[in-house]
């Protein structure tokens, strides 16, 4: 007895491609989005990786910075003569013309972490000398950037420090 002569083997045969080639594409289908959702997180993963570079490259310019105006390793910049807190530290040419590096270069950075320290008259307390430092570090790329502060209040042998961070980007 043949097969060609049975009519229900015929139409049984020519289901198993399609089956297959359905069940094939499904697979090529999910192993796309998982390749691109491994992409997409290994992207994030990179950036986080740059910012807490770039963090720490400005955490470890602001403690050098402090460390040095305290010790006296460091000029003291002159006092304003107006009270309030120093604004120089949002422009970019004054920023770029006054910051220190106070490490030549650091681990990871794409630049060396800079320090900007600047003289403050605090109108409620003439007495004592105080400080704002600002610290900029670097991560792997240019555009990765952390922005710390800390405002360092001397009143004779105490010292107060008072951290805190820049969100934005001054300029």
């Amino acid at each position: 007895m043949s097969r060609a002569s049975n009519p229900a083997s015929n139409r049984e045969r020519g289901v198993a491609l399609p089956v297959v080639l359905l069940i094939v594409s499904m697979m090529l289908v999910t192993s796309a989005a998982w390749f691109e959702a491994s992409l997409v997180e290994a992207r994030q993963a990179a950036a986080v990786f740059d910012q807490l570079q770039s963090f720490h490259a400005a955490d470890g310019a602001l403690r050098l910075c402090a460390r040095a105006l305290i010790g006296g390793a460091a000029p003291m910049p002159a006092a304003p003569a107006q009270a309030g807190e120093p604004q120089q530290w949002r422009r970019q040419d004054t920023f770029e013309a006054l910051a220190t590096m106070p490490a030549s270069t650091w681990p990871g950075s794409v630049r060396p972490p800079q320090c900007l320290v600047q003289a403050w008259r605090i109108e409620t307390r003439p007495a004592v000398r105080a400080f704002l430092i600002t610290a900029r570090g670097f991560g792997a790329m240019e555009e990765a950037q952390s922005w710390l502060q800390l405002q360092l209040v001397v009143d004779g042998m105490r010292i107060e420090r008072h951290w805190r961070r820049i969100v934005a980007r001054p300029f």
